[in-house]
């Protein structure tokens, strides 16, 4: 296994393969670096034989942890905000070792797809337990749903790429829920009832973002599909 393994460029090319062509070479500095890191840690885990399956397994409990420690008073939100964080890391790792061993399959990317929604859906019940109202939370994670269903649809209908890369990808799904926690986790640290504010202004910015990036997607697809015949 070790001996077969990808370097930087091959990976780069193989990843852009499976991401509608959109080369990580070519990305702004933060998400190139951030793409060389979950190379780097991948490449590591590929020599020491830890397998894409397991990534995603720790990824999707490291998720669970969200919720669970979330309300913990005073420092929940900052433990919370933590386990997001490790989770996004886990849920880039997981596919950078499938492509630098070699291991990438059709069933690894439907287990990292579900994942992914597991994983929101804890993060948005984090939400709703510091003190986002239960109909933000769920509209956001419905959106975000959608989002990732309808791009799915479009590509069962004959559109060839990812369609657009939208304000309400899974990246700005992370970002606003390791920052609305820690936002959360400092306002209470000043008054314990504007945490519940806090979260729940992030949770409509979490809903916005999904509801702007699915316009987005529809409008690409569309034009997309139109284009396709």
């Amino acid at each position: 296994m070790v001996g077969t393994q990808l370097n930087w460029d091959e990976y780069a090319t193989a990843w852009a393969r499976l991401h509608g062509g959109f080369d990580p070479r070519k990305a702004a500095p933060v998400v190139r670096g951030w793409l060389r890191f979950a190379y780097h840690v991948g490449y590591v885990l590929g020599r020491i034989r830890v397998g894409p399956t397991a990534v995603t397994v720790a990824g999707v409990l490291l998720c669970v942890c969200v919720p669970v420690f979330a309300v913990r008073p005073v420092d929940g939100p900052f433990l919370g905000a933590l386990f997001v964080l490790l989770a996004g890391v886990a849920d880039s790792v997981d596919g950078a070792v499938a492509v630098v061993t070699g291991r990438t399959t059709r069933l690894g990317y439907v287990y990292d797809s579900v994942a992914d929604r597991i994983g929101e859906a804890a993060w948005l019940v984090a939400f709703w337990l510091v003190g986002a109202p239960g109909a933000l939370a769920a509209a956001g994670g419905a959106l975000s749903w959608l989002h990732e269903y309808v791009r799915a649809r479009a590509v069962s209908a004959g559109m060839r790429e990812i369609g657009a890369v939208t304000v309400g990808e899974r990246p700005t799904r992370v970002l606003v829920a390791l920052g609305g926690l820690l936002v959360a986790g400092l306002a209470g640290l000043i008054e314990p009832d504007l945490a519940a504010g806090t979260i729940t202004m992030a949770a409509a910015v979490w809903v916005l973002l999904a509801g702007f990036g699915l316009g987005q997607l529809l409008a690409a697809v569309r034009r997309a599909l139109i284009e396709a015949g």
